[in-house]
Formats: C-alpha cells, sequence, structure tokens
C-alpha cells in the first residue's frame, strides 16, 4: 500500500531525540510512505513514490497529517472496579496518601481485581484500551500490580498476554508486584519485599518460559515513594530482578524525592517514571545516562495538583524525555493520548512537536523498542495515524476530541472513521 498526498509526513527519523533535539519531527510536505508485509519500505514525497511504483494499492490521505502511532509508555490498563467515590473525598479534602492509609486506592483495586476471573479483568481491560488505540495509541506498556499476591499477579500478567494477542495492538507487559505493601504484611513491609525477591520473582521466571510463548523477559517495576516502598526496599528488589535477567523500570519522585532516579541509572533500568519532585542532582545523572524520564502529565492533572515534570531541566541538561498516560483506576482514568499532549503542552510548557517526539519515538526507547516502533522509517513496523487535520499543531492546541481519523497498524487499516 502506498500512503500519499500527506499535508505533512511526520518522520522523526534519527533515533531517539535527547535534550535540545526533543521535537526535530522530520517533516515531509507532500508526503508518502509505501508498505509491504507490514512494514515501511519506502519514504518521501508524493509525486516520486507515485512515479516510482504507478501500479501498487493507493491510500489517499487527502491532505492531512500522517505520524507514527502514539506509544504509551506506562499504564495500568488492566483492573476491574473503579474509585469514583475517592475521586469525591479527594475533591472533599483528603490526600491521596491519606486515602491509601485508610485502606482505599491501590489497596482498594486490589481486593477488586484479586477477586475478579480471568475474563471478568479482560473484558473491562480490553474496553479501555479499544479506546486508546482508537485514539492513537498502537503500542501500549501494562504492568500488574493490583494483585499483590503471586496468584492474582499472574492472573493480570496472563491478561496482558491473551490481550495482546487478541486485540489489534501491541502491549509490553510489566511486572508491578511492587505496587504497594498488601494489607497482609502491613506490619511486615520487609517480609513483603523478601517475598518478592525470593519467591515471587523466581516463580514468575518459570511460569513466564511455560506460558509467553518464547517472549523476552517482562519488566519489573517498583513503587519507591513515601508510603509505598523505601529506596533500600526498592533496590533490593530491582538488585534482584535484574540478577534474574529482568529488564528495570521505577517509579519515582511523584510526591517526595527518594533518590531513586539516580538509583535506576546505576542499575540500568530503562526509565524513571513520574519524575515531579526529581532533584537537579537527579536530572543530571539521568542526563548523563541512557535512562529516559518518563512523565505522567496526567496525574497531577487528575490529582489537582500544581507540580508537574521539570520538562525543561531534563531538555536543558541533555536528558531523554517521554511522556505518557499512567492510565489507572486511582488518579488519572484517561484513554486519549491526545490529552495527555495537551496537558503535557499546557503545565510543561512542552511545544506540539517536543510532546508528539516524546509520545512516539522517545516513548518507544522507554520501552525498549525504538528500533521497531515510533518513526516513519524503513524497515520499521507500520503503525501509522492519519489525523483528521492538516497541521500537526492542531495537536495540542484542541482536546477533548479525537483527531485520529485512521490508525494503521502493522500496515493494516484497522480503524477507519469516514
Amino acid at each position: 500500500m502506498l500512503i500519499h498526498s500527506a499535508s505533512q509526513l511526520i518522520t522523526l527519523e534519527g533515533g531517539p531525540q535527547r535534550g535540545s533535539k526533543l521535537g526535530e519531527l522530520g517533516v515531509i510536505e507532500n508526503g508518502a510512505v509505501l508498505i509491504r508485509n507490514g512494514l515501511i519500505e519506502k519514504v518521501g514525497g508524493t509525486e516520486a513514490l507515485i512515479n516510482n511504483y504507478p501500479d501498487e494499492e493507493r491510500f489517499d490521505a487527502k491532505n492531512r497529517v500522517v505520524m507514527p502511532g502514539f506509544v504509551d509508555p506506562h499504564t495500568h490498563a488492566v483492573w476491574v472496579g473503579d474509585r469514583a467515590n475517592e475521586f469525591e473525598a479527594k475533591l472533599a479534602g483528603k490526600t491521596y496518601l491519606e486515602i491509601l492509609a485508610e485502606g482505599g486506592g491501590i489497596l482498594s483495586t486490589v481486593s477488586a481485581t484479586r477477586n475478579a476471573s480471568l475474563d471478568e479483568l479482560k473484558t473491562q481491560s480490553k474496553e479501555r484500551l479499544m479506546s486508546m488505540f482508537k485514539h492513537g495509541a498502537t503500542t501500549i506498556e501494562v504492568k500488574t500490580g493490583y494483585g499483590l499476591d503471586l496468584e492474582t499477579e499472574l492472573k493480570q500478567l496472563q491478561s496482558i498476554l491473551d490481550l495482546d494477542e487478541e486485540g489489534p495492538w501491541d502491549l509490553v507487559p510489566t511486572f508491578l508486584g511492587a505496587h504497594a505493601v498488601p494489607q497482609e504484611y502491613e506490619d511486615n513491609p520487609d517480609g513483603y519485599v523478601d517475598l518478592i525477591c525470593n519467591s515471587m520473582l523466581p516463580e514468575l521466571i518459570n511460569w513466564w518460559n511455560q506460558s509467553a510463548k518464547g517472549r523476552s523477559l517482562p519488566f519489573v517495576d517498583v513503587f519507591c515513594e513515601t508510603g509505598a516502598f523505601s529506596l533500600d526496599q526498592s533496590k533490593r528488589i530491582l538488585s534482584s530482578a535484574k540478577e534474574l535477567g529482568f529488564p528495570l523500570k521505577i517509579h519515582v519522585d511523584e510526591f517526595d524525592n527518594l533518590g531513586g532516579a539516580s538509583m535506576a541509572v546505576e542499575l540500568g533500568a530503562y526509565s524513571a517514571d513520574h519524575i515531579v519532585m526529581t532533584s537537579e542532582n537527579d536530572i543530571k545523572a539521568m542526563a548523563k545516562s541512557d535512562l529516559v524520564g518518563v512523565s505522567l502529565p496526567g496525574t497531577p492533572f487528575g490529582l489537582a495538583h500544581k507540580e508537574y515534570s521539570p520538562a525543561k531541566s531534563i531538555i536543558g541538561n541533555d536528558g531523554y524525555l517521554a511522556i505518557a498516560s499512567d492510565l489507572n483506576p486511582g488518579t488519572t482514568w484517561g484513554e486519549n493520548p491526545q490529552m495527555i499532549i495537551a496537558i503535557a503542552c499546557r503545565y510543561m510548557k512542552l511545544t506540539p512537536a517536543q510532546a508528539i517526539a516524546a509520545y512516539t519515538i522517545n516513548a518507544a526507547k522507554a520501552v525498549g523498542k525504538h528500533a521497531e516502533i515510533g518513526s516513519i522509517e524503513p524497515g520499521k513496523k507500520a503503525d501509522l495515524l492519519v489525523l483528521s487535520i492538516a497541521n500537526y499543531q492542531q495537536l495540542g492546541y484542541r482536546y477533548g476530541t479525537n483527531l485520529v481519523d485512521t490508525v494503521i497498524k502493522d500496515g493494516n487499516i484497522i480503524n477507519y472513521r469516514n
């Protein structure tokens, strides 16, 4: 298939973008892209590609933007139930940590997810994933973390693997057994850390090798935060995971700066996520490494907080910055990547071009897939969006609607609205 007559073909060629390079979109006006066998074969101007491939099946972009599919590198999309009552409690003045201390928050969703069947978990989660896909997310990282026991964590992983096979998207699984301390270990959090390191992670490898059909190991993540896991506890968990061969991620600095980002650099993690209260020293450590700082602007927005990731400092120090939705039932139930871009532009002062790069090629790096997806270059997967607009600057400027007209996944038209 030859997609032609794009007003702006956003290629993002050249790999992940750090520092001041963030936002180099590689725009080809009146662009075209040739797709064969689910991969991008040629990229260039419309006239040249039509002349070179006159007999190719064509898709007319009709003078609209064509860009890579969004890559969402941080979601908690697999759960059951909701926490609308907690939303009302927050509006009445309670903090997230106060709700967590009362057995709400993550622990509320843990209870519901433990009691759900695999089919119920998949059915509710599939609706959210389909909404994300229709809004342009073609690759989505999905975490466990609403089980906090091995049985339910594996049930969540099974649902992620099943939904990856059943849906049009690509899902990237992450094991987040260290999302919170379960109630049964409330008085012995170090005992739960021991359980993760000595039992859950080794058993996860055995289960994965039998269940995941030769896939590489999932990421292992930990919520390093006041009220969750300390810096020392987080380091124990991630070090144990690294010894077993798992790739690493970490939640850091959502509420307090504990030094988790620098620790993540030392351990060779792929990303440090949230990064709201991150110190200048941590930002400099990140900038000297290959680690991607993943900002989740929907979360402070959902919590009505004033502090957002220090994007300008990360960029100014020559670091990698990505953005993600953090889709979850407690702090930010948002399924539209375009809305995340709108928030990032307003509160983190990213330009639309910077936000697009952060949500595509840099987000792909955050999940270790930047050689396969995140840009429109020969040899990469043909995961593309045709927008209903002629200028990419409309992304971020407009919000509350869906500007994605067509989703193309692995070279196949999956969602076509007109």
